[in-house]
């Protein structure tokens, strides 16, 4: 391949390549790192023992993430939506959705347009533990970039947020809000 075609410019140096794949592959390793991180449910964990509010682990509070997410775009949410966001079948999403329900957090309601469908909404509780986690999740965002310059703190938020957009929209990810 010519130089113009890999860089932009005719003879441009293969530093310039060199350079935006090591950013690439920084951005890969912090991905990485961030799903061990949230397949080991270290800030749910470490959320249950500083705000002293029980928790529920994996996939349970990732259905309530869900649905507020489908609240908040104004789009109904039910069993499908749950499986397709999270990524599993539909028996597991009713499981999900059954212990939710039992533990309190969210209700089904008849779907007004479909009587075949039951739609999900978030209960007080359900509200209530949502924002225990936000807050929570915000606090560390803020420990961890307190010391940064407010431009850097903006242009990550602008950036990150682009990035998540994009990369869901390439990888065919539903549920990337």
């Amino acid at each position: 391949m010519h130089d113009a075609d890999q860089n932009g410019a005719a003879g441009a140096p293969d530093t310039a390549v060199a350079a935006t794949d090591a950013e690439v592959a920084a951005i890969e390793r912090a991905m990485v790192a961030l799903r061990r991180s949230a397949a080991r449910r270290t800030l749910a964990r470490r959320a249950e023992r500083e705000a002293g509010a029980p928790v529920p682990g994996g996939a349970a509070f990732d259905v309530l993430d869900v649905v507020e997410a489908a609240e908040e775009r104004g789009e109904p949410a039910g069993v499908r939506e749950v499986a397709d966001a999270l990524r599993v079948d539909q028996p597991r999403a009713s499981k999900l959705v059954a212990a939710a329900v039992q533990a309190g957090h969210l209700r089904r309601e008849a779907d007004q347009t479909d009587g075949r469908r039951t739609l999900l909404a978030v209960t007080p509780d359900g509200r209530e533990l949502l924002e225990t986690v936000h807050t929570f999740r915000r606090a560390m965002v803020a420990r961890v970039t307190r010391d940064w310059p407010a431009a850097d703190r903006a242009a990550f938020a602008r950036l990150f947020t682009r990035f998540m957009d994009d990369f869901g929209a390439a990888s065919g990810a539903p549920g990337t809000d």
